[in-house]
Order: structure tokens, then sequence, then C-alpha cells
């Protein structure tokens, strides 16, 4: 046991020496765009509750009603006797709404991308995949018997050469719609004249994209994927996510899914509340305006103060490069009162840290203003 504990602590310890090391501060509560912490109250750049559900009281309301009538535990998998009518009409609902042939809902976004990616190919499936792709996919391709070759992040040339070498082999293409990190937009239109050239199957993860880009909230990747993933724990301001699939897609994983199998089914209360939020989502219009509108401010302000800032809609990567710097730069607006995330290895390329700014509809013009020049004063003390 001794060695045990001794070779976990040498491995925190040289983490923290890398400026790699991971502890978030205790959150009281929230209240808005604001964080309560122990030290007081904080500015949240660091969310991804982006319409602002997460703290909409109506919703509150909504879904302590849905737990109080429907109880707090589905007490099942799926698959033995949690199969639940409500679930089954909410999962009906939300295909309906953005434009599938079905839904399954999962208590993860993590969950529903092992899943599915772990469970969909076998070994003659080739599957090229963005190089950016979220965590969880990369755990599910690497549970997969499929063959795997990545391309460079965004690069639709690159894939296009994946694709000539790929010949008559069942091809999948996985990719972001709105990638997490770097915060830039897929090429829909771009990725759709190679489906139509070589007729792969598009698994698009729309997780940060469903209920704030598109019409209604429906995302910008319908017109080339085949597979959606989505999540109830960012814009939608609840928790678990779901899978936008064919009928035979959700028929195999209900039959094949090992995560689907072995766990316990969300409660109904989770579905009733679920729908409800499709209703709440329909009139989220100016709500996704102004979210638009200010994370465009941001992002200029930002560039005009000689940042070097991407991203094309609420998530902004303002480059820093350095691990310990970033940490550094995020702890210090903490103690101006601002809360955001200092991106670091393995969650961005090594050397390529960043401030990953989360806007949300929450946020005002003033907040901006408070932003920019708090990060000008900590960069000229760095």
């Amino acid at each position: 046991m001794d060695n045990f504990i001794e070779r976990l602590k040498t491995r925190l310890r040289l983490h923290r020496q890398a400026g790699l090391y991971r502890r978030p501060p205790e959150i009281i509560r929230r209240e808005g765009a604001s964080l309560i912490l122990a030290e007081g109250r904080v500015l949240n750049f660091a969310s991804n509750d982006y319409l602002g559900l997460g703290v909409s009281e109506v919703l509150r309301k909504q879904v302590g009603r849905n737990f109080e009538k429907y109880g707090s535990s589905s007490s099942s998998s799926r698959l033995v006797s949690g199969n639940y009518s409500l679930i089954a009409e909410a999962e009906r609902a939300y295909a309906r709404y953005f434009g599938y042939e079905e839904a399954l809902f999962f208590p993860s976004g993590y969950q529903a991308n092992l899943a599915l990616l772990s469970t969909l190919f076998d070994s003659g499936t080739l599957v090229l995949f963005d190089k950016h792709i979220h965590a969880s996919s990369v755990k599910g391709l690497a549970l997969s018997p499929a063959q795997l070759a990545g391309y460079n992040h965004s690069s639709l040339n690159h894939l296009r050469k994946r694709l000539d070498r790929a010949g008559e082999r069942e091809t999948v293409v996985l990719t972001e719609s709105l990638f997490s990190m770097d915060g830039d937009l897929l090429d829909v239109p771009g990725l759709a004249g190679l489906k139509d050239r070589y007729g792969f199957v598009c698994i698009v993860d729309e997780a940060h994209a469903l209920g704030v880009l598109g019409e209604g909230g429906c995302g910008v990747a319908r017109p080339v994927a085949d597979i959606a993933v989505g999540t109830f724990g960012k814009a939608l301001g609840l928790f678990g996510a779901f899978l936008l699939v064919p009928a035979v897609v959700k028929e195999h994983l209900f039959n094949f899914a090992s995560p689907l199998i072995y766990s316990t089914a969300l409660p109904e209360a989770h579905a009733a509340s679920a729908i409800d939020i499709l209703a709440l989502l329909a009139r989220q219009d100016e709500s996704r305006r102004r979210l638009r509108d200010i994370s465009l401010e941001m992002k200029n302000g930002l560039r005009e103060e000689g940042f070097t800032v991407q991203g094309d809609a609420h998530i902004l990567a303002l480059e820093i490069g350095e691990e310990g710097k970033a940490l550094e730069v995020s702890n210090r607006l903490r103690e101006r009162g601002i809360f955001v995330l200092s991106a670091r290895y393995p969650t961005v390329p090594l050397g390529k840290a960043i401030l990953r700014i989360g806007m949300t509809a929450l946020h005002t013009r003033e907040d901006v203003k408070r932003f920019i020049p708090s990060l000008k004063e900590v960069m000229v003390r760095i």
C-alpha cells in the first residue's frame, strides 16, 4: 500500500510542477452570471449555461414540480424496469424538434459518446476524426475495434486526402459543430460537399451548438449529420445528454451498448423536465440574439486591445501559451473578481494553453468592460 500511495503522490507532484495540477474552488452557489465563493462574488466566464436556463426561476419551479410528481430515481436500467413511457415520449419530442428519426437519452455526454463510438463500428470500419474532438469521443474510439485516422483540425483538405485513400471501406467522419475549446464552427457546406462525393457516415457532436445556434436552437449540422450528439447540461439548463439517430442505431444501442445497458436510466422527472425545456427553447430567440451580440462585442474588444483571440460564436479562446502562465493569469483575474478557465494540457495541446471564455446571455456590456481592462492589468504584471 505504501508504494501505491507514493506513486500517486509522485505523479501529482510532477503534475503540479508542470503547471497542470487541478484543484477547483468550492462554489457556494450561483447568482445569475456570478458565482459565490468563500472569498466573495466572482463574475463567471467559465459557464456553459449559454442561455441562462440553468438559473431560470421558471425552469427551476418546473423541474421541482416534476421531481415532486414523479420521484427521484428510475431505480433500474432502461432494459430492465426503467423504460418508462414518459422517457420514450420525451425522446420522440426531441427527435421531432431537432429533425431526426429517433433520440436516446443518457445520464451524461461522456457516457453518450462512449456508448455510441464504442458500439457502432466493427474492424472493417474506418473512422476519420478531427484531431480536436472531445475527450469522451477519444475514449469511445479507443474502445472501438474500428480502424482510426485523425485529420488536422478543421482541415477539409486533409480530410479529403484521407477519404481518397479510404477506398471502398465503410467510412465514418467524426467531428464537432462548435468546438469546445477552439470555439470555431464546422464548415458544414464544405463537409456536405465531401459527403456527397464520398458517401461516408457523418457523426457530429453538437453539444455546444444545440439550443443556441440555428433556427430555434436546432444547431447547424443537420444538413450533413446522420447522427448528432446533444447535451442537456449546457444551453438547455438541465443535466444528461442525448443522441439524435436513425431508428436502427437506437435499436442497435439498446442491444449492444454496455454504457446504456448497465446504467440506471434517468428518472421520469428528467423526461418531463426535458419536454418543458423544449417549450422554453422555442421562445429563446431574444436570448440567442443577446448572446450573439455580447460574444461579438467581447471578441472585438479583446482584439482591439491586441489580444489574440479565436472563436466564431459564444466560446472564445484567448491564446496564452505556457501552462503555468495561463494558470497564473486565471488566478490573478479571480483575485479581481473574475472567474475564467485556464485550459491546459491535455485539454488543449501542450504549450498552447488558453483562457477559455464562455459567454452567456446573462452577460452585459458592463461585464465585458470590466473583463478587458482587468485582463490588461494582469497581463502587464506577469
